[in-house]
């Protein structure tokens, strides 16, 4: 199946990790979406609850790029960058962007970047109309 590189108006050139998704078999594949101002590139926020808004605002960016939205998200990879610090307010945040039943999630530690968190996520894109089997 052939791929195809999707990225969004978001960043400036070149385009930053929170602005570049991969479309391929019926998925929209996002890169890790930090906590970053896509304008200015600069980090937004010092607690987890202010770094998760804004990777998930940017999250929100590309998949609405694509015509998608949060409940299209089948399959989240949450990297928490620098273990030892205060992760406690994450879920809740997470919970104001992705309704329940909540997709997939997996969780892993990393020392990466000056920021605290990265969100990868697997979006499933919907069949057009009119492109069903069953026709």
């Amino acid at each position: 199946m052939p791929r195809q590189q999707v990225s969004t108006d978001l960043a400036p050139s070149p385009a930053g990790p929170y602005s570049q998704a991969i479309a391929a078999n019926g998925f929209l594949f996002t890169a890790g979406q930090t906590p970053h101002q896509p304008i200015t590139g600069d980090t937004v926020g010092t607690t987890i609850e202010e770094q998760t808004v804004q990777a998930m605002k940017n999250l929100a960016a590309v998949l609405n790029a694509h015509g998608l939205d949060f409940s299209h998200v089948v399959k989240a990879t949450v990297h928490l960058h620098h273990p030892g610090r205060d992760f406690a307010g994450f879920n809740a945040t997470y919970e104001e962007f992705v309704e329940a039943p909540y997709p997939a999630r997996t969780t892993v530690g990393s020392f990466l970047g000056d920021f605290l968190i990265e969100i990868d996520a697997v979006a499933a894109i919907p069949e057009p109309l009119g492109n069903s089997a069953e026709e």
